[in-house]
């Protein structure tokens, strides 16, 4: 008899955006005239861009010709990819060699298939409130995780502990709670990781909403972060690929752990683990880069700025706390009348016809804050939010 993997057994048993799809199917089929509004999952509602669908259509007729046509291309990504996104990190001052940086089917994956890199021994840090994906990958490797206490009182941002530690995850802009990390702050981790020989796990999937200059947007803005610091990116979010798949990860080649290059051994993962991106989807991804492309998703992600407020707005006016909506396309709210998450969650499905994320599936700290998002209309974001006022103006 086979012997299955004991760890999933500590999982929760559904995954926390299954829960809530569950919940509302039901309430959808019990009361089908309800008009439901999701402001809860991070999915854009935007299409792609203009010159995004062009380059891909041009990479599609490419296909169908003999002489242009690709086949199995390189697992780590095609180069003028890479070269795009290397020009992308040098306008803020980052250089990046084609060679550290590999292209994916978006930061998720990647935030789990690392894991491959590092044995089960390593104790990891991960903030809490946090997006499942850290934690549960982690379990499902058997890891001694120890959580660190992201709270009102550090304005989500929880500073390196006493302990040390041999993984941490970091996201910034941050998911759930929208929170930012100052340029003072990552040097703070920086200089952690580097004291206790630790790798960074940086999440920059929001990085395109940061509108402050003065906020870093990458983890290698930071001196010394090439040598202990991995970050994972994504197009999902700030170019409409939530569909369409692609990301990247960024693996210095002044990153190492006992003397090993890890950039290497990410390079022999792939190899063996990963065919790499298709070709229409990567030269979809490298007009997100140029004069038109970025021009026409700055538009998309303003549009989604502008939900933020008219959210953000409604929440002042209506005396609750609240986090993100500035920097970030998530806004964090303490619900009202020290309501736990869930109750919360099932007040506006069922009286406001609303969906959000209740903060409990984030962890502990979660509990008593709810998730609304960006990614939505302008009608429907500004239709949801009446309703919320209606609701809690009772």
């Amino acid at each position: 008899m086979s012997q299955i993997n004991q760890h999933y057994q500590n999982l929760k048993e559904n995954y926390l955006f299954a829960d809530i799809a569950r919940k509302v199917q039901a309430y959808s089929a019990a009361h089908p005239e309800a008009a439901i509004i999701r402001m809860g999952i991070g999915d854009v509602t935007r299409p792609l861009a203009p010159a995004v669908v062009a380059a891909m259509q041009k990479a599609v007729a490419e296909m169908g010709e003999a002489a242009t046509f690709r086949g199995y291309g390189d697992e780590q990504g095609y180069s003028f990819l890479q070269d795009a996104i290397a020009g992308y990190y040098r306008q803020r001052g980052v250089l990046l060699d084609r060679t550290e940086i590999f292209i994916s089917d978006g930061a998720k994956s990647d935030l789990g298939n690392i894991l491959d890199l590092f044995g089960p021994g390593n104790t990891v840090l991960i903030p809490d409130p946090v997006y499942p994906v850290y934690v549960d990958t982690n379990i499902m490797d058997g890891r001694k995780i120890r959580f660190l206490d992201a709270n009102e009182s550090n304005r989500f941002l929880p500073m390196p502990p006493s302990e040390p530690a041999d993984l941490i995850y970091l996201c910034s802009p941050n998911n759930p709670t929208g929170a930012v990390y100052s340029r003072a702050q990552l040097e703070s981790w920086v200089r952690y990781a580097q004291a206790h020989h630790a790798v960074i796990l940086f999440d920059a999937a929001y990085e395109r909403f940061i509108a402050d200059p003065k906020l870093p947007r990458s983890i290698f803005e930071i001196e010394g972060a090439r040598e202990c610091a991995i970050e994972f990116c994504s197009f999902s979010k700030t170019a409409g690929f939530t569909g369409t798949r692609c990301g990247y990860t960024v693996v210095p080649r002044a990153l190492t752990q006992d003397s090993v290059s890890l950039n290497a051994m990410w390079r022999r993962r792939q190899t063996t683990k990963f065919n790499g991106v298709c070709y229409i989807v990567q030269r979809g991804a490298e007009a997100v880069f140029s004069a038109a492309g970025t021009g026409e998703i700055d538009e998309n992600i303003a549009y989604y700025r502008q939900n933020a407020a008219v959210i953000t707005h409604a929440l002042d006016q209506l005396g609750l706390s609240y986090c993100g909506g500035v920097n970030a396309p998530y806004i964090w709210l303490k619900c009202p009348d020290g309501m736990d998450s869930w109750r919360f969650f099932d007040l506006l499905l069922e009286q406001a016809h609303v969906v959000g994320t209740p903060g409990a599936g984030f962890g502990k700290n979660g509990e008593g804050y709810f998730r609304l998002t960006s990614f939505s209309s302008h009608e429907n974001t500004a239709e949801a939010i009446a309703r919320l006022k209606r609701l809690l103006k009772k």
